[in-house]
């Protein structure tokens, strides 16, 4: 006979460790998943005999004391908000942290959703043998991203456009057509004095905006000086500053990655497979991954792209015969791929772009 505990809240640690010590089923516990919120957590261990003989629930304040107490485990977690905080503190008590993708635990869910039958499923998800897991970030790794996701500012913009647009005023593409646009606004009398100084709101939100994002990138450029990798792929054409950043400190470790291939896979830019039988069917792009990081490469190679197909840049043999092939969308989706797997290569080997390479993006200099 399984022993399970009772439902409800940890009031201390001491409890919860008094309550499963002694106990022999517990103390073989193989693993533990954890379902996080912001104040309660539920967790779900089992034995080697996969029979679960741990379902509690504890208080946010009391999950490090409890796992500071209990023998070393493996712990899963779903990889989301907070997850690598978490990660990194029951690590260091000792504990091996997996991370298990979200779309991968949920699959494990047997019927309703609720805390219990999610970190069951965390539970179930990290004891197959072949779940993929989210590496655990440190600290110093997360402080980094959140330079590159702090400078958007395309809402703001496109606030105000959609904004002026009601009073029949339009811009061009473009954020450099957001202050002249702000500027007939200020001078159209035909525009309510109302919507004006709402307008005039706006536009000095916007420019503090800017001067904020100036500083910004600063600080983003001051800390990609010091990392060699992130000059390195730099200087793969379509790439830019924001695009070597996120791949250097938002993907996992190159090395966790069989091939270019599975690493473009992890950002989503891979086709969708619906293949049956014998008959083999792509759809498109699977869009898995970092949705930030693959829209950077896309917006990179269709800025390649469309300099390709209007003449103003020389492409290699291969891109010259995909911009004539394919659509603009098409194009620069499929060079995003190659984008992705150049950086792989980059970050596995050491090596630094070059251009004469039979896989370059553009056509090698005379």
């Amino acid at each position: 006979m399984w022993w399970t505990a009772p439902y409800g809240i940890a009031m201390c640690q001491d409890e919860f460790v008094e309550t499963y010590q002694g106990r022999p089923s517990l103390e073989q516990i193989i693993r533990i998943g954890i379902d996080t919120s912001k104040s309660v957590f539920q967790l779900h261990g089992v034995n080697a005999a996969e029979q679960p003989v741990l379902r509690r629930r504890l208080r946010r304040g009391d999950v490090l004391k409890c796992f500071a107490r209990l023998a070393p485990t493996v712990v899963g977690l779903e990889a989301c908000g907070g997850s690598h905080y978490w990660g990194r503190e029951i690590g260091a008590l000792g504990h091996e942290v997996r991370l298990v993708p979200t779309q991968y635990a949920k699959l494990y869910v047997k019927r309703n959703k609720n805390d219990p039958a999610d970190a069951e499923a965390v539970c179930e998800a990290m004891g197959r043998p072949t779940m993929r897991f989210v590496p655990v970030k440190s600290a110093e790794n997360q402080a980094s991203l959140m330079l590159t996701k702090v400078r958007e500012r395309t809402r703001l913009s496109n606030s105000i456009r959609g904004l002026a647009g009601e009073f029949g005023l339009v811009a061009r593409q473009g954020l450099s057509q957001v202050e002249p646009l702000l500027g007939r606004i200020a001078s159209d009398q035909s525009v309510p004095a109302l919507a004006r100084e709402l307008f005039e709101e706006l536009g000095a939100e916007y420019r503090e905006l800017g001067e904020r994002l100036k500083r910004i990138n600063r600080k983003l450029r001051a800390r990609q000086r010091g990392d060699a990798r992130v000059k390195r792929l730099k200087a793969i054409p379509g790439v830019g500053q924001v695009g070597a950043a996120l791949l250097s400190w938002k993907a996992p470790e190159a090395e966790l990655f069989g091939s270019g291939r599975d690493f473009a896979a992890w950002a989503g830019l891979t086709p969708r497979d619906h293949s049956s039988a014998n008959r083999r069917r792509l759809g498109a792009i699977t869009r898995a991954g970092n949705e930030t990081l693959r829209a950077v490469l896309v917006c990179g190679a269709m800025s390649i792209v469309s300099k390709v197909r209007s003449g103003r840049l020389e492409g290699s043999p291969w891109l010259e015969a995909l911009a004539r092939r394919k659509t603009p969308k098409e194009a620069a989706v499929a060079l995003a791929n190659k984008l992705a797997r150049i950086a792989w290569k980059l970050m596995v080997s050491g090596e630094d772009y070059d251009p004469r390479r039979a896989d370059a993006i553009l056509a090698p200099a005379a």
